[in-house]
């Protein structure tokens, strides 16, 4: 039986155990990962879509762990993310922490919670202690959780394993993405609970790869537009990821304008109507 099969409750570590939401797609790989940290005092992290079944099967895998959901946080107010938040503290009366929804389209304008986080932050019970840290740049209100018990990272959609992560404007923002990923670097990280995939164990060299794979995009832009001297976003994204099939131009091109949207702040860069150039 697949470890990402909906609703299937699977053991991780000895505090953390996951189930995946029945909502695999393209944007989503096998779907998005809840986690329910602790034993008798849970912690879930991201109840995601409101799906009667994915809520049904939280509850029932907390009965399994013989544990009381006492806390809901979210990593971020992606449709993917947050929505099951209201039904399962509805079910539970646990609390709910986050970050309010930003402006803008895609957004989960009804999560609303009760604690806002500061960074570094800590929650605490007898069981665990998990810190949470701001990382925007997927979104402004991103944050991710640091399991500081089992050195483990929830990573929200700041990290995921298998693709890279889209970094659409005007909520996304590209630099705010790198000086999130370095923020990561000095942490104590053992392991990274990715939002979708699978338990990355090489957490300094994702970190790391994810950084250069964003810089080697950047420097291919640049030199793209030294070759074109200038070009749109449209003639643009065949060039800079002319090795990605043209299918998924349309999900390129929306973390090429974040990489147009830093270069340009930095000065490297100019847009002159819906051209740009080497500044």
């Amino acid at each position: 039986m697949s470890q990402f099969e909906p609703g299937k409750l699977i053991k991780l570590s000895r505090l953390t155990h996951r189930i995946v939401a029945p909502n695999a797609g393209p944007m989503t790989g096998p779907g998005t990962n809840t986690y329910l940290v602790g034993h008798k005092q849970l912690a879930v992290i991201d109840p995601g879509p409101n799906n009667a079944s994915h809520i049904e099967a939280i509850l029932k895998g907390a009965d399994a762990i013989k544990g009381s959901i006492q806390w809901i946080l979210c990593t971020h107010t992606h449709p993917d993310h947050s929505p099951g938040c209201i039904a399962l503290q509805a079910e539970t009366g646990a609390s709910t922490y986050g970050q309010p929804a930003p402006a803008g389209q895609s957004q989960d304008r009804d999560f609303k919670p009760q604690n806002i986080w500061q960074d570094h932050e800590k929650l605490r019970c007898d069981e665990f202690s998990l810190r949470a840290l701001h990382t925007p740049g997927h979104a402004s209100n991103h944050w991710c959780y640091l399991l500081e018990d089992e050195n483990l990272l929830f990573s929200g959609d700041h990290i995921m394993n298998g693709s890279t992560v889209v970094i659409a404007p005007p909520d996304g923002n590209m630099m705010d993405y790198l000086n999130s990923l370095h923020k990561l670097k000095p942490e104590a990280i053992d392991h990274i609970a990715p939002g979708h995939g699978d338990i990355m164990n090489n957490p300094q060299d994702v970190i790391e790869e994810t950084i250069q794979h964003r810089l080697m995009r950047e420097n291919k832009t640049l030199e793209k537009l030294e070759k074109l001297q200038a070009a749109d976003l449209d003639e643009l994204v065949t060039e800079v990821y002319d090795e990605v099939p043209v299918f998924l131009h349309p999900l390129a091109k929306r973390s090429l304008a974040a990489h147009l949207e830093k270069l340009q702040a930095e000065g490297r860069i100019r847009q002159t109507h819906l051209q740009w150039s080497i500044t």
